[in-house]
């Protein structure tokens, strides 16, 4: 897992190598074929994925299978054109489950503005090894032939779709804009680390529009990212184990498990807080429980399950 510490900057290129997975040259009567992207099958993938383009190739290819063999042609050669956005997944990885259908909506929300390439890294441990894969689900993006780091871990949709627009203005490809243009600024200076900055923005968005859900997710991040400032988390989730009804450990912890990829971790230990707990301990865990959930949006499906664990530990 990535350091929950740390907010997530994708600016850094070049950091792996990628000349090396480039096929050497052949003479053009030699030269094979190029290589063909394989659509993602309904069944391949950790979640039960979605075709890449819509049947007889009336749509654009939004989603991929990348190989070893493919590599080249399917991302270093087509991200000259078009952002091409790894997932590192493995078919007994289950927070892959997770991340997965997070990434596959959005490609397919996207409509050929970027590609999704799929990478099983059992099935292609050189190009793992070659992109230095250390943990997995992994997300890295490749664009203008060049790396860009990502990120470890799950993440919630709208961290993910931040650095799928950033990827996107890194590859000079055009965003649509929000309802509100400043939402740029803020989700950029929040990946940024800009947390004042940021905090400032979104603020702002909020005093006009109180329901805006972007801003509140964006606010509650910053929040979140202030609150695990300076925490170590492996001596976190352990304080938090050794002494479960010890409120501030539990939100900390709960905090950490967010940032880690296991907010349905977070969630079941909050909720479990609330049912031991009552009065004023008890709304302080349940707000901190809805600040978590505005991190992730109302559209997260695990949201809607904690959201009824918590309705029923209240009533």
């Amino acid at each position: 897992m990535s350091d929950p510490r740390t907010t997530p900057s994708i600016f850094t290129r070049g950091a792996v190598d990628l000349s090396a997975l480039r096929a050497p040259a052949a003479s053009p009567a030699n030269r094979p074929a190029p290589a063909a992207a394989t659509p993602h099958e309904t069944h391949d993938g950790p979640s039960g994925s979605i075709p890449g383009g819509l049947p007889g190739g009336a749509g654009p290819e939004t989603i991929i299978d990348v190989t070893e063999a493919n590599f080249q042609t399917t991302v270093l050669e087509r991200s000259l054109s078009t952002p091409v956005i790894l997932d590192f997944w493995a078919d007994w990885c289950e927070p892959c489950k997770q991340l997965s259908p997070i990434l596959e909506r959005l490609a397919q929300a996207g409509g050929g503005s970027w590609v999704l390439g799929k990478v099983d890294v059992d099935a292609n441990p050189r190009l793992a090894q070659a992109l230095r894969v250390q943990g997995i689900p992994m997300v890295v993006a490749v664009v203008n032939g060049q790396l860009v780091e990502g990120f470890t871990g799950v993440l919630p949709e709208s961290q993910v779709k931040q650095y799928v627009d950033a990827v996107l203005k890194a590859g000079g490809v055009s965003v649509e804009p929000d309802a509100d243009p400043r939402l740029d600024a803020a989700d950029d200076a929040l990946m940024g680390g800009e947390l004042d900055e940021a905090e400032a923005a979104y603020r702002k968005i909020l005093a006009e529009h109180p329901a805006d859900a972007a801003a509140l997710s964006g606010l509650a991040q910053v929040e979140l990212y202030r609150r695990i400032s300076g925490a170590d988390p492996s001596s976190a989730i352990a304080k938090a184990d050794a002494a479960p009804d010890d409120i501030d450990a539990q939100r900390l912890a709960a905090d950490v498990e967010v940032l880690s990829g296991e907010a349905d971790k977070a969630y079941a230990r909050l909720v479990a807080l609330v049912r031991r707990t009552s009065g004023d301990e008890r709304d302080a865990v349940r707000k901190h429980l809805l600040s978590l959930f505005s991190v992730a949006g109302p559209d997260d499906p695990a949201v809607a399950g904690a959201r009824r664990a918590l309705a029923s530990a209240l009533f």
